[in-house]
């Protein structure tokens, strides 16, 4: 995980310090973004208020991982419909971005923002970054669940050979959903689903289960 204030350029907020961590708030950066045939900047900051999940993967051009982006293309409506922002990432130009959503038939369904992290700098950021070996320079898979306040709730971060689940990931949205809105009162036990039972955390509960 990045170390001390994470400003290896001038994209993160200076005066943020951000270890990665469950519970830490995480820092403005500037990215720039390919969506909708367009290019643009975005700050992780604008995203305040909604749910936001960053979706770190290798490169593009590659096996698995159209898989795993054609997933999340095709549940994207059911997050923002929970009121999240899904940005994929990668360390590829947003110009490799374009190319790769004309060519292939997988990630043309893709709609949410295709955030570059040519520098790497996001990537650090998040401890996903590859810094030795024939991957150097690209991320690991990394999912992160960042709560509308800009909490960071779950890390998710897989060897590149194994490939997520946007099914689980939804589900685990929405657990995390449940939990915020009722304050921490009401937990959620394996494998939770909305209807299912959730559990009120207390001594009583102590042994019971």
């Amino acid at each position: 995980m990045c170390e001390g204030n994470c400003n290896h350029g001038h994209d993160v907020d200076v005066e943020e310090i951000f270890n990665g961590e469950i519970g830490e708030k995480i820092p403005s950066f500037k990215l720039k973004v390919y969506q909708k045939e367009e290019f643009k900047d975005v700050n992780l900051s604008e995203y305040r208020g909604k749910w936001l999940i960053l979706f770190f993967y290798p490169a593009d051009f590659t096996f698995i991982c159209p898989t795993e982006l054609e997933e999340m293309a095709n549940k994207y409506t059911d997050f923002v419909k929970l009121g999240a922002e899904v940005i994929s990432v990668s360390t590829d130009t947003v110009f490799t971005h374009k190319a790769w959503h004309d060519t292939s038939e997988a990630v043309k369904k893709i709609t949410f923002p295709m955030a570059s992290d040519m520098s790497g700098e996001l990537s650090r950021t998040f401890g996903t970054y590859i810094y030795e070996g024939e991957d150097a320079g690209l991320s690991l898979r990394g999912t992160f669940i960042i709560d509308p306040e800009g909490i960071l709730r779950s890390i998710e971060i897989n060897d590149n050979s194994i490939g997520r689940s946007a099914k689980e990931l939804f589900r685990k949205l929405q657990a995390a959903k449940f939990v915020h809105d009722h304050g921490g009162k009401q937990v959620c036990p394996a494998s939770w689903e909305p209807g299912d039972e959730s559990l009120t955390p207390g001594i009583d509960l102590v042994g019971k289960i």
